[in-house]
């Protein structure tokens, strides 16, 4: 074995149990979600953003500062309000007079300069504020006035919502939608989990959190898990996956053409790719293969479909549209040679 295999064989053992680690963690406070959990710490290793959606009282909050807490690295929270103004996230130029008397202006760093950002009730604001984190998911910077300011390297955005809340909400727009990587859903408990969380909470007990990876170990994380493996083939699958869900496609199914408006774009297959090198690293596997793909590929695709009327009259969401994609989209097959 080549000493640069055995190093990476030697990196992605330690990063199989960094993982367990956190997730042993995160489970003296969460009780349950491990997919939820998978998901997130997949878009944390690969630098990617999430939006939590569920019912409120599910410990999304609670989750999100969990992880902070586990990350020593820098953790701000938003809560987005409808008088909510740009500058209260991104912050603002101010003037400010010395003891000479001289003024000079001085930018003010908002809670955007961070690491780990909770944009908690991320519908419950107004696109113009809602807008102001586009430029920081997309070019993790922020430009006030003629001045860019980089943020801090890492830098996540996870977003909480409540989809059952229409009064006083605005939905997210598409283009902001498409900078999450994940949109994850929360689902309730089961009852088991239910009794452990009544048990645990009530007892007036508070779990002590270890802190487990530095803001330098995740960036060296991230660079690691670019050396995953995508295989020709596999990332066929997932072009072909992400234009099947597109209706003006040639290739997309019929249904497709009768229950979509429009399709996942470019970022979709990206983000495939990042999250199944993700969890093919979680694993301990140093190549993605298909089944990564399919593991990751509702809550990559779900925000990226646009479902119309005759969706709804027939009451398939986006995810049904998916589910059904996955299993009619064919998984690549390696060519036989014959020999001559």
């Amino acid at each position: 074995m080549a000493p640069e295999q055995r190093d990476f064989d030697e990196f992605l053992e330690k990063f199989r149990k960094h993982r367990d680690l956190m997730t042993e963690e995160l489970h003296k406070v969460i009780v349950g979600q491990d997919a939820v959990i998978e998901q997130i710490l997949a878009a944390i290793f690969t630098g990617g953003h999430c939006l939590l959606v569920g019912v409120p009282g599910l410990a999304k909050t609670l989750l999100v500062s969990t992880i902070a807490r586990i990350l020593d690295v820098k953790f701000k929270r938003i809560q987005f309000t409808p008088d909510l103004m740009p500058s209260d996230i991104t912050g603002t130029t101010v003037l400010e007079e010395t003891d000479t008397g001289a003024r000079n202006f001085r930018f003010v760093e908002g809670p955007v300069f961070t690491n780990v950002l909770l944009a908690d009730e991320i519908n419950r604001t107004p696109p113009k504020t809602q807008a102001a984190l586009l430029q920081a998911m997309q070019e993790h910077e922020v430009t006030i006035g003629q001045t860019t300011y980089p943020l801090p390297d890492p830098f996540f955005v996870i977003a909480t919502q409540n989809p059952i809340e229409q009064e006083g909400t605005y939905p997210l727009p598409e283009a902001q939608l498409d900078r999450f990587m994940f949109n994850i859903k929360v689902e309730y408990p089961t009852l088991a989990e239910e009794e452990q969380i009544l048990s645990s909470t009530t007892s007036g007990e508070k779990p002590e959190i270890r802190k487990v990876l530095s803001a330098k170990a995740i960036q060296f994380l991230q660079k690691q898990i670019n050396q995953i493996q995508a295989t020709p083939l596999t990332i066929n699958y997932i072009a072909r996956l992400v234009r099947a869900t597109r209706p003006s496609d040639p290739s997309a199914p019929e249904f497709v053409k009768e229950l979509v408006d429009w399709g996942a774009g470019p970022r979709a297959g990206q983000y495939l790719i990042a999250g199944a090198r993700a969890v093919a690293a979680m694993d301990g596997r140093p190549s993605i293969t298909v089944k990564d793909v399919r593991r990751i590929a509702v809550p990559v695709l779900r925000h990226r479909l646009s479902t119309n009327f005759q969706a709804q009259a027939e009451n398939m969401r986006s995810e049904d549209v998916i589910e059904r994609l996955l299993v009619e989209v064919p998984e690549p097959t390696i060519p036989k040679y014959e020999r001559s």
